[in-house]
């Protein structure tokens, strides 16, 4: 059961994400903004992918790279599905407290206003913190060492990714914004 439920928090996921895209679209917001600062986040997609792959493949027994694990316990696989769902839950609740706020990638010519409430007020990027519980969930589901690489690559990008919006968030918030990065975390 977890190993399908690593599947649903991947379909979730990117369900989430593109929804709340949409619906700003809608609103004549342009939300996807990914790739338009730096053009080598477009390399970022196809490990994306091949990630997504592993995870079905290792769920519905698919071919793939590897199929050897650390350790598979239940109880190990359910604490994994647990985090999944904290994941899942961190990022809804994101996406409500981002509000009319929200982009994928930084947007420089449209930016809207700076977020400090809702689950803001605990942590700088909970988007990110989300994506964090949501690999080591499905780590912990399947354990395979393709999934730990991913973990260590995913923690170098997503951390470069946060670098890059401080800095553009100082320039643009200034004072504001700083004081933000004192009163919460980075993290958490």
């Amino acid at each position: 059961m977890p190993r399908y439920f690593a599947v649903l928090t991947i379909v979730l996921m990117l369900a989430m994400v593109l929804t709340r895209t949409l619906l700003m679209k809608t609103k004549g917001i342009e939300a996807m903004n990914f790739g338009k600062i730096d053009r080598t986040d477009f390399l970022i997609p196809p490990f994306v992918l091949f990630y997504f792959y592993i995870v079905f493949a290792a769920a519905f027994n698919f071919p793939t790279v590897s199929t050897q694990e650390f350790f598979h316990f239940e109880v190990v696989s359910w604490v994994g599905a647990f985090f999944c769902l904290v994941g899942l839950l961190l990022l809804l609740w994101s996406l409500v407290s981002f509000g009319q706020s929200f982009r994928v990638g930084i947007d420089i010519n449209h930016p809207d206003k700076l977020i400090t409430t809702g689950i803001f007020a605990f942590s700088r990027n909970p988007i990110y913190v989300a994506f964090a519980f949501i690999l080591l969930g499905q780590f912990l589901i399947f354990s395979n060492f393709i999934l730990l690489l991913y973990i260590g690559a995913a923690t170098w990008l997503l951390h470069r990714q946060v670098l890059r919006e401080e800095d553009y968030l100082k320039k643009h918030y200034g004072k504001e914004y700083l004081e933000y990065c004192n009163q919460v975390r980075r993290y958490f």
